[in-house]
């Protein structure tokens, strides 16, 4: 679960990216964050995943206080966390089978673990005909749904997307949001942030929309019309 309560943040140029934001995403949801270029949606994720925190109010991260956790817990809270950026962020000279594998490396899952969950996770999002391939042979679909593959090979019970159909073209874009939705049927909360409206409006989600760091609109239309 997440729950920003009256947060507020102020960065040191004065910049005021959020002011009194209150949300709350439950469970096993998915929900669109939109907003146009600097409403606050880059430091939302910031704040979530834990590479900033709040001035003021509280934000709530799967049982986790961001402003108050230990840096002790920090990696305890990020395992519960899968994020997929648009630039993908896979390694060239490993394989998919091989990305995949160094995510539940990382945090020290065996080789049995390794060799029962990554071909799963694999199949689940329609690669399991390409795990010997490296990053550069594939289409940029298919790089992000490595991408999604490694976000998800720790069973998170949180994705987070940002901008993950930033660098596709329509089709492929429609394929990794049905990726997405297939994934958040199974059981995990899928948060996803996008500029990408015709996207957002064919799945009709729950939207929250941002703009000059406050909530203007949380509905379960699918809709938004302000330019980003």
């Amino acid at each position: 679960m997440i729950k920003f309560t009256d947060v507020f943040k102020t960065y040191e140029n004065g910049t005021k990216a959020l002011k009194g934001i209150s949300f709350e995403i439950q469970d096993g949801e998915f929900v669109f964050l939109v907003g146009p270029s600097g409403s606050g949606k880059t430091t939302i994720i910031k704040l979530i995943t834990g590479e900033i925190a709040p001035m003021d109010g509280t934000v709530n991260v799967n049982g986790f206080d961001m402003g108050n956790i230990r840096f002790g817990k920090m990696p305890y809270m990020r395992r519960t966390l899968g994020v997929v950026f648009q630039d993908f962020r896979l390694i060239e000279d490993k394989s998919v089978y091989e990305n995949v594998a160094f995510a539940m490396r990382v945090v020290g899952a065996s080789n049995k673990e390794i060799r029962r969950r990554v071909p799963y996770v694999l199949e689940l999002v329609g690669l399991d005909t390409r795990t010997k391939r490296r990053p550069q042979e594939l289409s940029g679909g298919e790089q992000q749904r490595v991408a999604i593959a490694r976000a998800l090979v720790n069973n998170p019970s949180l994705i987070i997307a940002d901008e993950p159909t930033g660098n596709l073209d329509p089709p492929r874009s429609l394929e990794i949001m049905m990726l997405l939705e297939k994934i958040n049927e199974l059981g995990t909360t899928v948060l996803v942030v996008t500029h990408e409206k015709e996207l957002v409006n064919n799945f009709k989600k729950r939207v929250i929309a941002i703009d000059a760091g406050r909530v203007i609109s949380d509905g379960m239309d699918g809709y938004y019309d302000y330019e980003t």
